[in-house]
């Protein structure tokens, strides 16, 4: 190699050397704003925000984030039309994720194109068919067309494929707890307050559960008592081909059953006697095998609780905004009780993955 070659080369490797250290620099600072900008933004200066993530951009042209943020902030000011053309200009971009896709679909909802808002959600399922955003989305427009049989279709599909996502559950909960299947807004509606435990829908949600359970379990006089949470006995011809297999739906086949044998050593229906009811139900629900014909996850959970010492505790938790006199005075004489299950609950939640997880179609 002659000398004037090495010369050359070695000029490269520096400039190739300093225009690496330049682009490091500019992502660095790229990143400082882009912070900045996020700070701004949860204060609502949306101006100043974009300003910087302007600046952000050109100093990072090629990540996704600075557009999509633009996007956002354009989104939150209402200025739907300068939000969808920075969404539109990063379908392409090779870190496309399903969020994109929501927010430009909210975009075109929101300047009152609800058929294309369905077409990019679809198109989303289709690149992120494991997305629980984009069937939360599907399902809120179907809701708005008043087809609530569509709307759970992917509600519960997002359930399946997203078992840790909330947000379909809370909307499953609800529309289920105001059907004649009030047996599924039951447990969507427990696992959702597992997920999302300190919100005001996870208020909202312990409130309905309470509720329901008053108005589905009735007592007539001092021995008879109606618990009603499914209407639903309908059989598949086909499964009495093999009667090794059959089994009645959940609801009238497990539920209620097991619910009427548990609310047979009450005589009304509070935050006190749910518990004991509740804590009677998973007793007979594993000691009557039906775990093995209708296994679940968050019945699974609860015998996990019990086991633990916790139940009790668990219970007023998840009833306590049905009567929050009651579930206070609770926890003001049984402080270490809660207390211990807090610090027990905080480590110990409920796990939800593709492995383990419930779903109405399940069964």
């Amino acid at each position: 190699m002659t000398k004037k070659l090495k010369t050359i080369i070695l000029i490269l490797l520096v400039a190739t050397g300093q225009l690496a250290t330049g682009q490091s620099n500019n992502k660095e600072k790229a990143l400082d704003k882009g912070r900045e900008a996020i700070r701004l933004m949860d204060e609502g200066k949306y101006d100043e925000s974009i300003k910087l993530l302007r600046e952000a951009q050109k100093l990072d042209p090629d990540d996704i984030n600075y557009p999509y943020e633009l996007a956002y902030a354009y989104y939150a000011k209402k200025d739907y039309k300068k939000a969808k053309k920075y969404l539109e200009g990063i379908l392409d971009h090779k870190d496309i994720n399903d969020r994109v896709y929501q927010m430009l679909g909210n975009t075109y909802d929101n300047m009152g194109d609800s058929e294309k808002a369905i077409e990019t959600y679809e198109a989303g399922i289709k690149l992120f068919p494991k997305s629980g955003n984009l069937y939360l989305e599907m399902g809120v427009m179907q809701m708005g067309k008043d087809d609530f049989n569509r709307a759970l279709y992917y509600w519960e599909k997002g359930i399946e494929v997203a078992p840790g996502f909330s947000s379909n559950y809370y909307w499953a909960a609800k529309i289920y707890c105001s059907s004649t299947e009030e047996v599924w807004g039951m447990i969507y509606g427990e696992i959702f307050m597992n997920l999302e435990r300190n919100s005001r829908r996870t208020a909202e949600i312990s409130k309905l559960l309470y509720d329901t359970y008053k108005s589905e379990i009735t007592f007539s006089g001092d021995t008879s008592v109606s618990v009603s949470f499914s209407q639903n006995a309908t059989i598949n011809i086909d499964d009495l081909k093999d009667p090794g297999k059959f089994k009645l739906p959940f609801g009238v086949g497990a539920y209620e059953p097991t619910l009427s044998l548990a609310v047979i050593s009450v005589k009304t229906i509070d935050i006190h006697t749910l518990d004991k009811i509740r804590s009677t139900f998973v007793d007979n629900y594993f000691s009557m095998g039906l775990d093995k014909n209708y296994p679940n996850v968050l019945f699974s959970y609860q015998k996990k609780l019990k086991e633990a010492g916790h139940l009790e505790a668990y219970n007023h938790w998840i009833l306590m905004k049905g009567d929050e006199d009651a579930f206070d005075n609770w926890q003001a004489e049984n402080k270490e009780k809660w207390d211990n299950f807090v610090l027990w609950f905080s480590e110990n939640g409920l796990k939800l993955n593709d492995g383990n997880k419930f779903y109405r179609g399940q069964y």
